[in-house]
């Protein structure tokens, strides 16, 4: 395996990598908080329990992606 494909294999290890994670998951927390405002105003309980679901794992996913940025420390694979 070349040098390129293993920086690549190991790209979601990464700093950038869970940057990237991170910005993803924040967009995620935008298309919920849409989905919760439209269940509030139609009153649908259905879709905001479900928006409250989906709240909940994108806290638990920041927070589990937050946890390997602080442990990844300087060891950056990208970097060398």
């Amino acid at each position: 395996m070349s040098a390129m494909a293993k920086k690549a294999k190991n790209f979601k290890k990464s700093r950038t990598g869970l940057y990237v994670s991170l910005g993803s998951t924040a967009f995620g927390a935008i298309s919920v908080a849409k989905q919760a405002k439209l269940a509030r105003q139609d009153g649908d309980v259905l879709r905001l329990i479900d928006a409250a679901v989906s709240a909940a794992a994108i806290v638990t996913g920041l927070a589990i992606l937050y946890r390997e940025l602080k442990r990844l420390g300087d060891d950056d694979v990208l970097l060398g």
